[in-house]
Parts: structure tokens; sequence; C-alpha cells
């Protein structure tokens, strides 16, 4: 017990130096030794508590060139919603259908602020990733994840604010995970590419309840697809 709190303390220092320093990703920390006299504790106190740290991405243990600033990234929050999910849906509860919920409140919550306002950069790419998409239908028969991905990041890219992309990436992410280790059908890819496509059309025409109309029905369609898949 006192060696667990003697690693929390060294996480709650270390997660402070970095802050002090105003340390950013990829900047290197001191090493073990200089760890060691600055907090004055033990090597295997603070190789625990960088340990616990770079689980969560807040530092980068690179072995035989030192350690550095983690990416800070959400990957750890993903890895446990994705894990979560799938011991729910083996107890049949419905997970995956309750991350879907979070993702259309976060969507529906944005699409109509951002109509109008969208640069003409980021509306040329998403009709850019629109005929992709067409192209994916035509070709395999469905969507690719990669474009669908890109697609909802650059419907809000316009806002500046990093923490929501990340906060609505990591939720599609999240998502399409266990999607995948489920084996859920996915939606009719033409239907994919035609409510992309409307959500397009309302973003350029500055038409904001559509916009909100249209997402709505994006995720009326998955939602569908959930539950026929259910009762199959």
């Amino acid at each position: 017990m006192a060696r667990r709190m003697m690693s929390d303390e060294v996480q709650g220092q270390i997660r402070e130096l970095i802050l002090t320093r105003r340390l950013a990703p990829g900047d290197p920390l001191p090493t073990e030794a200089e760890l060691m006299t600055l907090f004055e504790v033990s090597r295997n106190s603070v190789r625990e508590a960088l340990k616990a740290l770079q689980a969560v991405n807040i530092v980068d243990i690179r072995h035989g060139f030192g350690t550095y600033v983690g990416s800070l990234s959400l990957d750890s929050f993903v890895d446990g919603m994705v894990f979560r999910a799938a011991v729910r849906h083996r107890r049949g509860e419905a997970s995956l259908a309750e991350l879907l919920e979070v993702r259309e409140a976060l969507e529906v919550g944005l699409i109509g602020g951002v109509a109008g306002e969208v640069p003409a950069d980021d509306l040329a790419r998403l009709r850019e990733l629109v005929g992709t998409m067409e192209r994916e239908a035509a070709d395999d028969g469905r969507v690719s994840a990669a474009t669908d991905r890109a697609f909802h990041l650059t419907l809000y890219r316009s806002l500046g604010n990093h923490l929501l992309s990340e906060v609505l990436d990591a939720f599609w992410a999240a998502f399409h995970r266990v999607r995948q280790e489920l084996r859920e059908d996915a939606q009719d890819a033409r239907v994919t590419c035609a409510r992309h496509q409307e959500i397009v059309t309302a973003l350029a025409a500055g038409d904001a309840p559509r916009a909100v109309v249209a997402m709505r029905q994006h995720f009326a369609g998955i939602r569908q697809v959930l539950t026929d898949s259910a009762s199959a």
C-alpha cells in the first residue's frame, strides 16, 4: 500500500514538473537518476511512476534514448471505452447503441452552429470525401472507415477546438472498434453516401435546421442497422 502511495506521489510530481517547466509533447524529461535526486525517492518508485504515466500517454519511455513527454492523446481513454463496451455487450447490454447516442448528441449539438460558417476549403474537402465514398461504394460496396473518419473530423475543423476534435474522434474510434469486434453489419453504402451528401448540401446552404435534420437522419440510419442486426 505504501509502495502504491509512493508511486502515486511521484506521478503527481512528474505531472507538476511537466506543467511548471511548460514542456510539450516530445520534450525530454530528466533522467531517472535526476528524478530520484529531485524527488528524493528510490529508482523503483521513479520507474513505477513512469510506467503508469506511459500507460496514459503522459510520458513516452524510449529505451536507450530516454524519457519524453508523451503524446497526451486519448488513446487510453478509447481503449477503456472499447473494453467496457465489449464487456457490457457480452452481458446483453446495449453498449454499442449507447456509444452511438453519445456521438449523436455531440454532433447534432454542433452541426447547426457550423452551418454557413464552414470555410470554402473545408467544404471542398467534404465534397471530395463524399466523392471518395461514392467511388468506394461503387468499387467495394462499402465506405471505408478512414474516409468516414476524415469526413466527421473535417466537419468541425473550423471551430479550432482541438480538445473537441479529439473527443469527437475518440468516440468515433471507440464506436468503430467495438462495431468491428462485434462484427456488426454496416449501413448500405449508397445510403451512407446520400446521408453525407445531404449534410454537406445543408452546410453549404447555411441551412442550420436542415443540417440538424440531416445529421439526425444519418444517425437514425445507423441505429436502425444496429436494431436489425440485434434482432436477426
